[in-house]
């Protein structure tokens, strides 16, 4: 192959195409290899180090969630013809993964209140991402004004994309809850005041979360308000789909494009990953809408049947002109997302809405009660909560973990801000009863108590 090429060694090759000052000059710092039983050994220890939701109880959330994952969601996933398959390129042979595509759109279109879904993106945050470059693109403006109630990770990803279009970010706090006061106060929601001020004819969207990422239930459909009168931005709204089955949906608050992470909907935690992210919104902004979307139509003998209505990836359409790069979409994932929805039902997601909301409100009201323990904001919740702790959060994460609890997200070590210092975020799902959730505050208030106790005041 070398003489084929006119080349007389692989080096050759490199000094040619690589030039000197970007090659490395040394072999990599890399450890001798292993035999095939000594990497198995090392994987087994690193995989034993890992904890999972059936090891501990756990509280975790923070934008994944141990739901209920029902056992025909695998049986189906694990079918050839969905299992297997790729990019649907050729309709007349992919009949059945673009129907899935199509109910899917369908399912996320009535669970938000939008007309337009698109057949779903890698994750939450790269969903509200690409809902960022969607609205640059539709009115070339430069400014994306944000909530501080975002997701960190969401924060970080936009600050992301604005530095790599020269867009500005400019962040929105929260309103201040002081310690012990009334219910009714406007503690921990978004600043409807600085909201409307930051907002100006130079703002491309506006973004918030739904609940917000400490739990509080924001007023949506104020904040779209507020931001059509101060501008003309792209409203937009991470959302929590499951909250969508007691939440009035985003279209009916005035928003203009809804997404979120998808992982709730009939997927797993599984360390991590895949998930997929969900993307809703208006008519207008539909060729602007990243990935693909399936439609409907019929054939030449009047049957019914599906294509990919709108392809704006990268591999279909020219690079310059597409909305998104990714090369897939999830859609195994988002597959177990609308078969999740179509095992709840339109009652069941809603009875899950109030099962999560009565629990959460005894939980809450159960650790707030605790020495040393206090509700970070008083405002509605449906099934996450922020507590400020009179502890540090990393001791008493570690004291209720040997007692095989994990008590929730240390906010700060998460979002690094020192205005989240202290704070604890605990989830409630259906998987988690009354008794967990009193073994909970039994084993979070000895934490709390023992360490308050062991650093002096």
């Amino acid at each position: 192959m070398l003489a084929a090429i006119g080349v007389s060694s692989v080096q050759e090759i490199f000094e040619r195409q690589i030039p000197e000052g970007v090659r490395l000059g040394r072999e990599l710092d890399l450890p001798q290899g292993l035999s095939e039983q000594e990497v198995f050994a090392h994987l087994s220890q690193l995989a034993a180090r890992n904890v999972s939701a059936e090891d501990e109880l756990s509280f975790l959330g923070a934008g994944m969630y141990d739901h209920y994952v029902p056992a025909l969601i695998d049986m189906l996933m694990e079918r050839s013809e969905f299992l297997t398959p790729y990019t649907p390129y050729q309709p007349e042979i992919s009949q059945g993964g673009l129907q899935v595509m199509f109910e899917y759109q369908t399912a996320i279109s009535e669970l938000t209140g939008l007309p337009v879904s698109n057949a779903s993106t890698y994750e939450g945050p790269s969903a509200v991402a690409a809902a960022a470059y969607l609205a640059k693109l539709h009115n070339s403006k430069r400014r994306l004004v944000i909530s501080a109630g975002l997701h960190p990770h969401t924060i970080e990803t936009l600050r992301t994309l604005a530095h790599g279009y020269g867009m500005e970010v400019v962040l929105v706090a929260l309103t201040t809850c002081s310690a012990g006061a009334a219910p009714g106060s406007t503690g921990g929601v978004t600043d409807p005041d600085a909201w409307a001020g930051a907002i100006d004819d130079d703002t491309s969207a506006a973004i918030f979360a739904q609940p917000n990422f400490y739990g509080a239930v924001e007023d949506a459909a104020a904040l779209s308000a507020a931001a059509k009168d101060a501008g003309e931005p792209v409203v937009i709204a991470q959302v929590d789909p499951i909250t969508l089955g007691i939440l009035q949906p985003p279209g009916a608050c005035g928003v203009d494009v809804a997404v979120g992470e998808g992982q709730p909907l009939g997927n797993r935690l599984d360390f991590g990953g895949p998930s997929f992210g969900f993307f809703a919104a208006r008519e207008e902004y539909l060729r602007r809408m990243p990935g693909r979307i399936a439609g409907e139509t019929v054939d030449v003998d009047g049957r019914r049947g599906f294509v990919l209505t709108l392809q704006t990836r990268e591999q279909h359409i020219r690079r310059e002109k597409a909305t998104s790069n990714i090369c897939t979409a999830q859609a195994l994932n988002a597959l177990a997302g609308v078969v999740y929805l179509a095992w709840l039902g339109r009652r069941g997601i809603v009875e899950l809405g109030e099962l999560l909301l009565s629990r959460t409100h005894y939980a809450r009201e159960q650790l707030a009660a605790l020495a040393g323990v206090e509700k970070l904001h008083e405002q509605s919740v449906v099934r996450e909560f922020a507590l400020r702790l009179d502890a540090d959060v990393a001791a008493v994460r570690g004291r209720c973990l040997a007692q095989g609890v994990n008590p929730g997200v240390d906010v700060q070590a998460l979002s690094g801000r020192d205005e989240d210092r202290g704070v604890l975020l605990v989830a409630i799902t259906e998987r988690r009863s009354r008794a967990d959730i009193d073994r909970l505050a039994e084993v979070l208030g000895a934490a709390v108590a023992s360490e308050r106790q062991a650093v002096p005041a």
